[in-house]
């Protein structure tokens, strides 16, 4: 399966609806898939956009205040991979903290999400390289700190 900045942004969803429906079906999922099928299962608010072609077409314009959930999902999929990893140094152990800390590993994400969407942002509107490992995650402590239970 190609990474995901080979595909477009049509094969990205059709591999997210795939995935969702799949597991509905309980048939076997790749790695990637279970991981997708996964993440999908802890938002059931994309549940039944998923089980339909509509997905594919349906647009989510930030400007009307809506959450694009292929982009809502992705990030939870990036984060889940940096902690699996620990990379940047130390994300892990900052995502067990915040999971403590806001009684479940998705409250912890849902927070790290929003720093790591700004940051993507940020670079992709500068041109440049992300921020310095040490820089993402105080951002993520930053918000953290900001946020109550």
């Amino acid at each position: 399966m190609p990474f995901f900045h080979d595909q477009s942004r049509a094969d990205l969803r059709r591999m997210y609806v795939n995935a969702w429906r799949k597991h509905l079906r309980r048939e076997p999922l790749e790695p990637l898939e279970a991981q997708i099928a996964s993440v999908v299962a802890d938002h059931p608010e994309y549940q039944a956009l998923l089980a339909s072609d509509a997905a594919l077409e349906s647009e989510f314009p930030a400007e009307l205040g809506a959450t694009n959930p292929f982009l809502h999902l992705g990030l939870h999929l990036a984060i889940r991979e940096q902690v699996s990893t620990d990379r940047p140094a130390g994300i892990a152990a900052l995502h067990a903290e915040l999971a403590q800390r806001f009684g479940s590993s998705l409250d912890a994400e849902h927070v790290m999400l929003e720093v790591l969407g700004e940051v993507m942002w940020e670079a992709q509107s500068r041109g440049t390289a992300p921020p310095d490992p040490s820089d993402y995650l105080e951002r993520i402590r930053s918000r953290a700190g900001g946020r109550s239970q």
